[in-house]
């Protein structure tokens, strides 16, 4: 992991990575640079056992602006699929994460930005926080799958349709975030809680995200069957039974 990123931070501590959107002065703009970046930084966390938990942050003001449509206006029709689809692959590869990712949303999270947090396990925003899906208003569609699937089809197509900007508190209400935190909590808070996950097996970490995911994707009996797989993988590859053992014993100064 000793690539150099230009349009993301990416650090590793204590099991826990952490990829910073870094492009301030565009507000974190997804470009075409930073969806391939994305994607990378990704497989490689995917690919490393020490990784047990990835943060997704925002450097500066915003935690991502949507789009880089400065880098869309020369576009024709056929690059523009061609940055579509970069988008995709980049959310993609957050998506297909097998480690727990957390999206930690301090400031304006609009259209890109939507879809880069609603591609996490799951959001922390600060009350500061702002969300908007102005994509129909850009004479384009986009966000169509994963709003739906957070929010119900009624309230997507609500936000959608109208692209109005709404808060953290709403967001929470909705389900696209799980807490809200004062400005000055946020940060502390979302470490406390990778922290705590880091800590935990990673395995079966793993394993109840693939079957969680997994198992929304099929019928409640195929469900049970991705999670009888995974309790037996689980036995196989972790030491249950010392963890057993341990419960409701004193930790040792």
């Amino acid at each position: 992991m000793t690539r150099t990123y230009h349009t993301i931070l990416f650090d590793v501590q204590d099991h826990v990575a952490t990829v910073t959107l870094n492009r301030p002065e565009s507000r974190n703009a997804l470009s075409s640079q930073m969806c391939a970046e994305l994607v990378h930084v990704m497989e490689a966390i995917a690919a490393d056992p020490g990784v047990h938990v990835a943060l997704v942050m925002g450097n500066g003001p915003a935690f991502c602006a949507g789009a880089d449509l400065k880098e869309r206006k020369t576009m024709n029709s056929q690059e523009m699929t061609a940055r579509r689809v970069q988008g995709f692959a980049a959310y993609a590869a957050i998506e297909r994460l097998p480690q727990p990712v957390v999206a930690v949303v301090h400031g304006p999270a609009f259209g890109s930005g939507c879809e880069i947090a609603g591609a996490c396990d799951f959001v922390l925003a600060s009350s500061e926080a702002v969300f908007c899906y102005p994509e129909v208003g850009w004479g384009t569609v986009g966000a169509t799958q994963r709003l739906p699937r957070i929010a119900g089809p009624r309230k997507a197509k609500e936000l959608l349709f109208t692209g109005r900007r709404f808060d953290a508190a709403e967001a929470r209400e909705i389900g696209l975030v799980n807490h809200v935190y004062a400005p000055d909590a946020l940060r502390p808070e979302a470490l406390a809680m990778a922290a705590a996950m880091a800590r935990a097996q990673p395995l079966t970490m793993r394993l109840t995200k693939r079957s969680i995911d997994q198992g929304l994707a099929t019928t409640r009996e195929g469900a049970m069957a991705i999670e009888l797989l995974a309790i037996e993988e689980n036995l196989r590859g972790t030491d249950w039974q010392g963890a057993i053992a341990g419960f409701g014993k004193e930790p040792q100064a």
